[in-house]
């Protein structure tokens, strides 16, 4: 029997969808009408790519990336500031996105349009893709009749986040590149090169440098139990990743990333610049500094900074000014809160933060322009290691037989 998909709406005006079994699309249309579902759309599809569709779509596949939201914002602002009708602008973007899955969720968040929800409501049923910051901002704008402002607003802060993420993987492709190239050459000398000298170690007998013994006895046990070090390879990764899926371990991760040498103090203020810049942003949209904060803690990405953000929202409650918060919470440098108490005394903090957060960000540049510079000793370091470790290991037996006359006969 035919599988056909079906899009349609309740009696309450809810769009609906699936897939049903029907010997014509005449019969599932009236299948539907006798469960109180008027079909919209009814289009023949194939139930394998549908299974697969959906598996991809779980496992993250196809998930839309930064810069499809991006592109979104970029648009929207322009077909809001235009006066285009929403309705009409949406539909345009849900046929002309090249990332289907994206395709699919900005259809679905047409069919609520349509059935008289508001956008940042629409919006929100998608939360694997608009941030609650995104939706809140969006919101705002709304409600204030800004909405082609909002949209700009977020192009401008979802590109600069892109802009960081982008210069930090670039800096760090090098340095990446260097360590597993050192850690396959420690493989290919362990499992294979070792072996072939091991002939010749044995006819020194017991008279091995301690250097050599240990490589031997690295060698030998990776090269007959090599299935026990991948399985303790993958038991100690999986370990990793159930703590850190952790409360406790996501918390503790997070803030130990901030204090890893060069690396951490880089991440640290990125993400302060990013504090900065959505603070800045809730404050023109005129979300209300609680709230504000409140939204920021959880577009972070880092449980510690979370907190950190989160104790700011606390003492505001309390009663305390936004600086002094700023200031025992140990988050910012001293000139960021010389600057963020002028802001307050003068009442344009939103215009101090964006100051702020532009400070932050020409110091990730700058540390980003000169981080190869900053890691070259640490790789040199790693490279002489590794080959004096060779030279203590290997060599040196060779050339103690060499001599003593014993030849390599």
């Amino acid at each position: 029997m035919p599988v056909f998909r079906y899009l349609g709406r309740t009696s309450r005006g809810e769009a609906v969808k699936g897939v049903l079994e029907a010997d014509s699309p005449e019969s599932l249309a009236d299948h539907l009408f006798a469960r109180g579902i008027t079909p919209t759309e009814i289009l023949p599809t194939n139930v394998s790519q549908d299974v697969v569709h959906d598996a991809w779509k779980k496992l993250g596949g196809g998930r839309p990336q930064t810069n499809d939201l991006i592109m979104f914002s970029r648009q929207m602002h322009s077909l809001t500031k235009a006066g285009l009708p929403l309705l009409r602008g949406m539909s345009s973007l849900a046929s002309s996105t090249p990332n289907q899955i994206f395709r699919e969720v900005l259809g679905q968040i047409l069919e609520n349009l349509q059935a008289g929800r508001d956008l940042a409501s629409s919006l929100a049923q998608h939360p694997e893709v608009f941030s609650k910051f995104y939706v809140s901002v969006i919101r705002v704008g709304e409600n204030t009749g800004n909405l082609p402002v909002a949209f700009m607003r977020m192009y401008e802060y979802l590109g600069m986040e892109k802009r960081i993420k982008d210069k930090l993987s670039a800096a760090t492709r090098y340095p990446a590149t260097v360590i597993v190239a050192i850690a396959v050459a420690l493989v290919v000398i362990t499992v294979f090169v070792l072996p072939k000298f091991e002939p010749i170690f044995a006819s020194l007998g017991d008279n091995l440098p301690w250097a050599t013994r240990v490589l031997l006895g690295v060698s030998g046990f990776v090269t007959e139990y090599w299935y026990i070090v991948v399985a303790g390879l993958l038991m100690a990764y999986m370990g990793f990743r159930i703590y850190v899926q952790s409360d406790e371990g996501r918390y503790q991760w997070d803030k130990q990333k901030l204090k890893l040498p060069i690396l951490g103090g880089i991440t640290h203020k990125a993400t302060l610049a990013k504090v900065c810049r959505s603070f800045a942003l809730t404050i023109e949209s005129g979300v209300p500094i609680v709230q504000g904060l409140n939204m920021i803690a959880q577009a972070t990405g880092n449980e510690y900074m979370c907190e950190g953000v989160l104790s700011l929202r606390t003492g505001v409650e309390h009663g305390e000014s936004l600086s002094r918060t700023a200031q025992t919470s140990g988050l910012f440098s001293p000139l960021a809160l010389q600057m963020i108490m002028i802001g307050e005394e003068t009442g344009a903090l939103g215009e101090l933060l964006v100051e702020v957060a532009d400070f932050y960000e020409r110091e990730v540049d700058y540390e980003l322009e000169n981080i190869s510079s900053a890691l070259e000793p640490i790789l040199i370091v790693a490279v002489g290691s590794m080959v004096l470790v060779l030279a203590l290991g290997v060599f040196l037996p060779l050339w103690d037989m060499a001599a003593s006359g014993g030849g390599f006969g």
